[in-house]
């Protein structure tokens, strides 16, 4: 009943039969079975039930023999390599543009020696062995004896430690490398506290000028008994730190 709506329906639930122009994922006629189907003659395209039987039979010949199903095949093995094609490409793109990591560089804490290192280190920082193309480094836990340090404002390039300074530092521990920070531009290393389980970033919120202390708490006890006995940095203390950049 066209154009109106009963008040009982007179054919079966639409759960039991989907129409043929619901084609849904599949959209060939061989995969409709309509053998337990039974819809009103009057909406049959055929006229009848039978005709229209008749054509989908006909309609799964075509298919199984001759041009429609090579057709068909060509078609799906298109498809199919077009999603290979798809879901390999976020691969090929990762592999592209993977970057090369290093952990824990190993610190050149004497100015005295050579660092063997890939990386052209600005003359307050504390140099570290870096291997060739890393662009994303840290270095092992190491000590320093903090000497200075200043709070800054919404990371001020413009205010660090001055480079005098740092110098005369360097003057009274000559085998032991005295560094400063700057702010957080990717050209410039950070600084981290690993003292407590919650790294803080000098970086951030400060400038320091300190002097690298060794790798153990007794070298580091033996260089602040040092830094003290100078009588310059009453403020010094210990801390346990890393450093790094990231150049991508």
């Amino acid at each position: 009943m066209l154009g109106k709506v009963q008040e009982w329906f007179n054919w079966q639930h639409w759960k039991c039969c989907v129409r043929q122009r619901t084609v849904g994922s599949n959209p060939t006629l061989s995969a409709i079975n309509i053998a337990n189907c039974r819809l009103p003659i009057s909406d049959w395209p055929f006229g009848s039930e039978t005709n229209w039987q008749s054509a989908i039979g006909n309609r799964q010949s075509q298919l199984a023999t001759g041009p429609a199903r090579s057709n068909l095949m060509k078609k799906t093995l298109t498809l199919g390599l077009i999603l290979v094609g798809v879901l390999l490409a976020p691969l090929n793109t990762t592999a592209q543009t993977h970057r090369p990591v290093k952990h824990g560089g190993q610190i050149c804490g004497n100015p005295k020696l050579k660092c063997k290192t890939s990386v052209t280190f600005q003359i307050n920082d504390l140099p570290f062995q870096v291997g060739p193309s890393m662009v994303i480094v840290d270095t092992v836990p190491f000590y320093a004896v903090i000497l200075k340090s200043m709070a800054v404002k919404n990371d001020n390039c413009d205010v660090f430690i001055g480079e005098s300074e740092r110098l005369a530092a360097q003057e009274l521990f000559p085998d032991h490398k005295v560094f400063s920070s700057r702010c957080t531009d990717p050209e410039n290393l950070f600084y981290a506290d690993v003292t407590s389980r919650n790294p803080r970033f000098f970086s951030e919120t400060h400038r320091l000028m300190a002097v690298y202390a060794g790798k153990t708490v007794a070298e580091a006890k033996t260089m602040l008994d040092a830094v003290k006995a100078t009588g310059k940095y009453p403020g010094a203390n210990i801390r346990r730190m890393r450093t790094g950049f990231n150049g991508t």
